[in-house]
């Protein structure tokens, strides 16, 4: 096998190539600045005027999934874990069904904004406020996150500095987001997707090429263990395992796909029901193929590196530093096509922190200041959007610092969205599918289910779980050699892999850590779901739940279920889908009929709950 030389630079192809697709993104937010007249309106900026088709809100949908988090972490997840990573393709199913069969038809047929209006239709404005604030936190946190992921990939490749590269990264995405709204964020997202793919396919045609093809690739992995597809173990302790995977991951993407804004924004956005359950749909494709990539690029960094590990050999100075490492070391020879790596991880940010903060802009517009203002006009809300974009784009740069801190990127990720939104998930399934829940017990739910995934998930910051719950896989160095010279040393920011900056050391374990705080990070969702939904049951049954009554709109009916089976049909029978009818280029989304939802009645009772 041919042994790594002294790692390459960049050079000027792959400045260009870099630059290329930051100038393309840039110019689709300017063309949607000014086509059709400009964003004149809050709705035009915030859902692209609710015209969008199915395929271009699909590839939007997986472009925001796959950000650099995915292109960084997810190779080096399965470089040091294994293929048991690959079960998420089960998990990302049962997501894709659970958003478009149970979530997607109440949202879509309200023709709300903010899916936070539905707490405050289906409940009252303090339920709608908490959701709102628990939101903001989260999508910042996260954001930060994903600004910091490509920044390091900068920094290991090119010596770039690093905080330069996170404010050009918030100030990119600020930029076309300000000027072009959602529809510069969809259109910017279909062309940075193609980018990511000719990313991973470089790597994945070249790193075959150099290992004398793919069956060499899985044979040194199966050789490595690292084709360990299936473990039943139940315990849930367990870092991964198919059950940890299949049941955590399905709670904690479902709280991505079904009810958070950023994703539901986008398909709520499409012109009829029929093109937002597409999108998903497509999307689910679009989710499977990112997937394979990764973690053959994953297996790909086993079979390069499997006597050799660049990272106990102080060659890199964490794995999310792995990718970088390989792209330099295979691509050296071809100039542009490390810059084109870079893009790809660069394009996964562009795209996630874009809908970031449109759909920031969004909830604050419709949920904290509308409420408000209610004589702003159109024009001052559209500008109001505007601003708190390059609000929110500063903030997410500022949240790039703490990221620097919260040690492995994907985890790390991934844990942010279960602490946070798994109480979310269960208080808007507590809305649609409990109809005896009230406001009181929407409110006490989401508390407890927030301080329960908050106590576990800091918990496991501070002690992470020992090697035989992470159960990582060996890693061998014997076959470096005396080629590797200090020219091969990274100097990069140092992020170490299975702790964090938090982490208190030389402190005796006890059961609590052992036990209860080594709960695999994909059940934070999981437990923060269910403990809001127990909870908000059993509290809006003591609080006189059953006296209400709710509107069928505001939950989950048998038509809404049933009439996916003819969906191809013009739901004749369905009147809470009738809307204004579908011409050339029109539309037959729910908003466009102008429905008055009318939170009061004179009663002073919001719903049957009074005030």
């Amino acid at each position: 096998m041919d042994r790594p030389r002294a790692i390459g630079t960049f050079v000027v192809w792959d400045y260009v190539v870099f630059a290329g697709m930051l100038l393309i993104s840039a110019a689709i937010g300017i063309y949607y600045a000014f086509a059709g007249g400009g964003q004149q309106t809050s709705k035009e900026f915030l859902t692209g005027g609710r015209r969008m088709s199915a395929v271009p809100v699909a590839l939007s949908l997986s472009a925001s999934f796959m950000s650099a988090v995915t292109v960084l972490g997810t190779p080096s997840e399965v470089y040091r874990f294994g293929a048991i990573f690959t079960m998420f393709a089960f998990t990302y199913f049962f997501v894709v069904v659970i958003s478009a069969e149970v979530f997607l038809p109440v949202f879509y047929k309200l023709g709300i904004t903010s899916t936070y209006e539905y707490l405050e239709l289906r409940f009252n404005r303090h339920v709608r406020l908490c959701g709102t604030v628990l939101f903001i936190v989260q999508t910042i946190l996260y954001t930060g996150i994903v600004i910091y992921a490509p920044a390091l990939a900068l920094n290991q490749v090119t010596g770039f500095d690093l905080w330069g590269a996170v404010v050009a990264t918030g100030v990119v995405c600020t930029f076309y987001c300000t000027l072009g709204g959602l529809k510069a964020v969809i259109w910017t997202d279909v062309f940075q997707v193609g980018i990511m793919v000719a990313g991973f396919a470089s790597v994945i045609i070249q790193a075959a090429v150099i290992q004398g093809g793919f069956r060499t690739i899985l044979n040194d992995a199966y050789n490595g263990g690292r084709l360990n597809f299936w473990n039943f173990d139940p315990n849930p302790l367990q870092r991964h395992t198919f059950w940890t995977i299949i049941i955590g991951g399905t709670f904690t993407w479902t709280g991505i796909y079904g009810v958070n804004q950023s994703q539901v924004q986008r398909y709520i956005s499409c012109k009829s029901r029929f093109q937002a359950k597409m999108s998903l749909y497509i999307n689910l494709v679009g989710l499977w193929a990112i997937l394979v990539c990764s973690v053959f690029c994953g297996l790909a960094l086993y079979s390069r590196y499997h006597d050799c590990d660049p990272w106990t050999s102080k060659k890199v100075s964490a794995p999310d530093q792995l990718m970088p490492y390989l792209v330099l070391d295979i691509l050296r020879d071809y100039p542009g096509l490390p810059g084109l790596f870079v893009a790809c991880a660069y394009s996964g940010t562009l795209s996630t922190v874009s809908s970031s903060i449109n759909a920031l802009a969004a909830v604050t517009v419709e949920d904290l200041i509308k409420p408000h203002f209610r004589s702003l006009s159109e024009r001052s809300l559209s500008w109001t959007s505007q601003g708190l974009s390059v609000l929110y784009g500063a903030l997410c740069i500022g949240m790039a610092a703490l990221a620097s801190l919260m040690g492995a990127l994907l985890q790390a990720a991934l844990s942010i969205f279960g602490m946070v939104g798994g109480p979310l998930l269960g208080l808007f399934a507590l809305g649609i599918l409990v109809p005896t829940a009230n406001s009181i017990g929407a409110l006490v739910g989401l508390m407890a289910g927030f301080v329960v995934s908050l106590w576990v998930g800091i918990g496991a910051q501070l002690y992470p779980p020992l090697p035989e719950r992470t159960m990582p896989l060996p890693l061998e160095t014997h076959g470096c050699n005396s080629t590797y010279n200090a020219t091969d040393l990274m100097t990069t920011t140092e992020m170490p892999f299975s702790t964090s900056a938090f982490q208190i050391h030389n402190v005796e374990r006890t059961p609590l850590m052992d036990n209860w705080y080594s709960l695999s990070y994909l059940y934070f969702s999981t437990l923060g779901t269910l403990v809001a939904l127990l909870v908000g049951t059993l509290i809006s049954l003591l609080t006189g739940g059953r006296k209400q009554n709710i509107e069928p709109r505001f939950l989950l009916t048998k038509e809404d279920f049933l009439s996916n089976f003819d969906i191809f049909k013009k739901e004749k029978n369905n009147l809470s889908y009738k809307s204004h009818p579908v011409e050339d280029g029109g539309t037959d989304n729910p908003a466009f009929n102008h429905i008055e939802l009318n939170l009061t009645d004179h009663s002073g009772k919001i719903n049957g709950t009074r005030l």
